[in-house]
């Protein structure tokens, strides 16, 4: 009893908290800690048991060598409709998440945190997101091509997120059999093809 009494007494006389917030405010550091950590190293490496070294040595087994991550190069899908595209939305773990902006489609596969299941831009994928990103919405109405009634400052907005899209991700397709509105004029599908 005397060994537990003093640790209390120790953690208020060096804290200034009580023994019960101490340990409340430890716990909520460790939560936060974990859920910071799982926001950059994949889930199921957090589950895995780390490598004890020494046992390897021990038992004269050469320790076991980490694995690269396999990247899947992207597949290239050609002229797709928006409701194929949506089979793309991250729901199916072995297809690719892709996206659409102005008719373009973007393997977004690589930023499967951003653009995936629970993801901030979850919305995004899988669906022609040029409306929503020259607005800034995340407005579900927004995501379609249409980019009527846009301001020229919208319309930079979205070029922006073109070149950045052009950057970073590779153009795997072309959005077909819709009506798109382009520059505040509307593309009809006859005039696509000639």
């Amino acid at each position: 009893m005397g060994l537990y009494a003093t640790a209390m007494e120790t953690i208020e006389a060096y804290t200034g908290l009580s023994p019960a917030a101490f340990f409340t405010i430890s716990a909520a550091m460790v939560v936060v800690y974990k859920i910071v950590c799982s926001m950059f190293v994949d889930p199921e490496e957090l589950d895995k048991k780390p490598i004890n070294a020494r046992s390897s040595i021990a038992t004269n087994q050469p320790a076991p060598q980490p694995q690269p991550p396999t990247i899947q190069e992207p597949v290239q899908l050609g002229d797709v409709t928006e409701e194929e595209l949506r089979a793309y939305n991250g729901s199916d773990p072995n297809k690719p998440l892709l996206m659409a902006i102005k008719g373009k489609i973007y393997d977004v596969s690589g930023s499967r945190m951003f653009y995936g299941p629970g993801g901030p831009y979850a919305l995004f994928a899988g669906r022609e997101a040029s409306r929503a990103l020259a607005l800034m919405s995340f407005d579900p109405r927004d995501l379609n091509g249409n980019l009527e009634g846009l301001s020229e400052h919208e319309l930079e907005v979205l070029q922006d997120w073109e070149y950045k899209f052009m950057e970073k991700y590779v153009k795997v397709g072309q959005l077909v059999g819709t009506d798109q509105a382009v520059n505040g004029a509307k593309v009809e599908e006859s005039e696509k093809h000639d």
